[in-house]
């Protein structure tokens, strides 16, 4: 099915923007802290027309679903509430927003970890700024994307994933610093490539767990008496809080120093030791792992060619990154779901190669 179809008429505009994944700096990002991700070459493909009526159309092909509703109207649950907050920041922005007719396919895999909602917020909102003419940067778009999902899907979400999806390339590394937006573009480490497999464990907790953690750290920083915990220096600084509000600014300020060390430039084998690192710290710090993820990481950091690997995303379910010796993600990957699904086979490989050299 494509537009055409479904509403009878061509688009006005198409948009895309790719999901991303997440090498190190994971739950940081609220924390004002910083980032290295990298865009997957999975896309979230937005068409959009003006509607015939008063009603927004919204139909997603991966769902085969479609949501017909006046603009007036309560937002639907569902991926209407992501396209909607888009819609509704930018007309607080001041710019009317007509009934739209919008089509969705994407080849980003829900529920995975993968940032499917802040690519398809990225992609409506490069939808509007074409259909509208408007005049929104790449880094505007980025945050109220963000916006929109925090305040319409409810998820207390940082600004890395839209700034990824915004603003990231496939094969490159995304070295961000979330509270200056200041940016730069790394390479891989040499001799790297990128390999993401799905758990297949659906993410139940994440929303609700991933709101909570970023409670607990607003209140480790309260207590601390700084604006964020990006701002602690040194981990005897921590030595006053409370359990867990101590394991999760651990957490969160030694994953600011492995970033920190990866983004200098560092060795495929260094860069692995920080990835198995990071695992550890998001399993027994922040506990936002499971035991079926750490099966998958387990076997993956067992595995000749594999320099280092973790979950990626809120956690409590999804895919699992590794970065692995150049030319050998597909073979590595293979092996790796062979033993993991034994004896039922739910995992799959969601990226075998994200290499640009």
């Amino acid at each position: 099915m494509d537009f055409q179809q479904i509403f009878n008429a061509a688009p006005d505009a198409i948009a895309q923007a790719p999901g991303r994944v997440n090498l190190l700096g994971e739950h940081t990002d609220y924390n004002d802290g910083f980032v290295l991700p990298t865009a997957i070459p999975q896309q979230t493909i937005v068409s959009l027309g003006l509607s015939p009526n008063a009603q927004h159309h919204f139909y997603s092909a991966e769902l085969e679903e479609q949501i017909d509703f006046d603009s007036s109207d309560p937002i639907p649950e569902g991926f209407a509430r992501y396209i909607m907050g888009c819609i509704r920041m930018v007309e607080q922005m001041g710019h009317p927003v007509p009934p739209l007719n919008l089509f969705i396919t994407s080849s980003v895999p829900l529920g995975s970890g993968l940032s499917s909602s802040a690519a398809l917020e990225v992609a409506v909102l490069r939808g509007l700024r074409s259909l509208l003419h408007l005049d929104l940067d790449d880094v505007q778009i980025a945050k109220l994307g963000q916006q929109a999902e925090i305040q319409y899907a409810g998820v207390q979400c940082g600004i890395m994933d839209q700034m990824a999806s915004s603003l990231a390339e496939p094969g490159y590394l995304l070295f961000l610093d979330t509270r200056s937006l200041t940016r730069q573009v790394l390479p891989l480490p040499e001799n790297s490539e990128i390999l993401v497999i799905d758990s297949g464990i659906p993410r139940t907790l994440a929303t609700s767990g991933y709101n909570q953690r970023r409670a607990e750290c607003e209140k480790a920083s309260a207590i601390l008496g700084i604006k964020a915990l990006r701002d602690v220096a040194d981990l005897s600084d921590l030595n006053q809080l409370p359990e867990p509000l101590h394991q999760r600014a651990k957490h969160v300020v030694t994953e600011n120093f492995r970033v920190l060390e990866a983004s200098k430039g560092v060795s495929a084998e260094r860069f692995g030791a920080l990835m198995n690192a990071s695992h550890i710290s998001l399993r027994d710090d922040y506990e936002v792992s499971i035991a079926g993820l750490d099966h998958l990481v387990e076997i993956l950091q067992s595995t000749p060619g594999v320099w280092g690997a973790r979950l990626t995303g809120a956690g409590f379910g999804g895919a699992c990154v590794a970065l692995v010796a150049a030319g050998k993600a597909g073979a590595i990957g293979q092996t790796v779901l062979q033993q993991y699904n034994q004896p039922n086979p739910i995992g799959k490989i969601l990226v075998g190669c994200v290499n640009t050299a």
